[in-house]
């Protein structure tokens, strides 16, 4: 069921950090609504992963992010992640856990709705969410015998099962061919509109942030460029900004076609 209005996301006067340097400039962002997809496109060092970050509370952050009238910031880092689950590019390598066993154990630490529940019901759980991924047949197999792609579906998965409110997505096709990454972007979308969940990630191919978006935040240099719907937000004059890039731009708002012509000088 679709969450309230009320339960959107805000940011106010955002800026993080770390070893002394401010990444993230005061960021504002007008409200995300529950449903929404949402992916930060931007060059290298941008600051897109370090406010992915401060949003989940793992790095030191000055200002407010709201969550309808809670100020996620202001919250203890426990009671934070039962709001917000942040899904790195990539899970720790010698993990001797298997696929299921990682994700029981997010249903256990974070389980959905407030119900724990019976054994049999958690792994009943624990299997839909990977079926759904599309790993069912990896569920036995340990992390570290996965290749890197399955390593994010498997991640994915364990974001998944903890049901947050506002999920936080680090780069999360960058290893995936080109099946998976079209499956994991439709299923985001459908648990985002199933859930009433607010999806943030980092992409950086363009023309898949375009198709399946409902925002596009452009980033550099640790600041906000240019935010709004991926035909507004992706232009050839944003893209030699940011990209240094020349681009000629076709087709409809759900279907952008970007044709990257030629790298321009500095």
């Amino acid at each position: 069921m679709m969450a309230g209005f009320d339960d959107a996301l805000g940011v106010i006067g955002l800026s993080a950090g770390y070893g002394g340097r401010t990444i993230v400039h005061p960021l504002d962002l007008a409200p995300v609504a529950p449903g929404q997809v949402v992916s930060l496109i931007g060059p290298n060092a941008a600051g897109k992963t370090t406010l992915l970050r401060a949003l989940a509370g793992l790095h030191p952050a000055q200002g407010s992010v709201r969550l309808g009238d809670r100020d996620l910031l202001r919250l203890p880092l426990a009671d934070h992640a039962r709001f917000v689950t942040y899904m790195p590019q990539s899970l720790p390598q010698r993990v001797a856990l298997t696929v299921l066993e990682t994700v029981v154990s997010a249903l256990r630490a974070s389980p959905v709705d407030g119900a724990i529940g019976s054994d049999q019901a958690i792994l009943a759980r624990a299997m839909e969410v990977i079926d759904r991924v599309g790993i069912g047949a990896l569920a036995m197999t340990g992390l570290d015998h996965l290749s890197g792609g399955q390593r994010q579906l498997a991640s994915l998965a364990q974001a998944l099962a903890r049901g947050p409110r506002i999920l936080l997505l680090d780069e999360p096709i960058s290893a995936l061919d080109l099946h998976y990454q079209l499956r994991v972007m439709k299923l985001v979308r459908e648990l985002a509109a199933e859930r009433g969940m607010i999806a943030l990630m980092v992409l950086h191919d363009l023309s898949i942030a375009a198709r399946w978006s409902d925002r596009i935040l452009v980033f550099a240099e640790g600041r906000l460029v240019a935010d709004g719907p991926p035909a507004q937000a992706i232009t050839p004059d944003i893209l030699a900004s940011v990209y240094r890039v020349a681009a000629d731009i076709s087709g409809p708002p759900d279907r952008l076609h970007i044709d990257l012509r030629d790298i321009l000088d500095d």
